[in-house]
Order: structure tokens, then sequence, then C-alpha cells
């Protein structure tokens, strides 16, 4: 559940405040190389805009339940929505863009 009283904070705010947490809450769920992508990087994230995250899967443990999890923690933590991608998610066509934009955590 998003503390709603965050609802419309900027994601870069968030992840300022929040840096720590992101890495935590990633590593704790089976994955691992928590970067940043989107609007954010290109500054030109809004109130209520989301926070785009790439993470890198660890083989044999990462699950589509760990990425769940780690959706719904930060969205909690954060009080903005949370997007989770792995490369291998993204669309080939913008792939090797995202991968070269990702700022780490």
């Amino acid at each position: 559940m998003t503390d709603h009283r965050l609802k419309f904070m900027k994601p870069s705010i968030a992840l300022q405040l929040h840096r720590d947490a992101i890495r935590t809450v990633v590593e704790r769920n089976d994955a691992c190389n928590p970067r940043i992508f989107g609007s954010v990087v290109h500054g030109s994230d809004a109130d209520g805009s989301d926070l785009d995250i790439l993470v890198d899967p660890i083989a044999n443990k990462t699950s589509l339940i760990s990425l769940v999890r780690i959706k719904r923690e930060l969205e909690q933590i954060l009080g903005v929505t949370t997007d989770i991608q792995t490369p291998l998610s993204i669309h080939e066509k913008f792939r090797s863009a995202v991968l070269r934009e990702a700022v780490p955590v």
C-alpha cells in the first residue's frame, strides 16, 4: 500500500531520500545492480511520474514473484509508482538505449 501523503512526490526526490532502501529491497528479493532510467535520468520527472528501475536477475534465484515483491516494497517505501524491469524484459528495440542511459542507484 502506497503512503498517499507522498503520492505526488517527484520520483527523483524519492530516489534521493531512499537510495539505501532501494538497494536493500532489491538485494533482499534476489536481484542485484539496481539502476534508474527514464524520466528521472532525463530530468523530466514530475509529481505523479513513475520511477523506472532496472535490476539484474540472479541465476536460479530471481523469479517473477521476486520482481513483484520489489515493486510492492519500493512503492510502499517511496510513495511513488515504481516500474521494475530486467534487461531482457525491455523490448529489444529500446534495450540498448535503456542500458546505455541507466544510472546506478
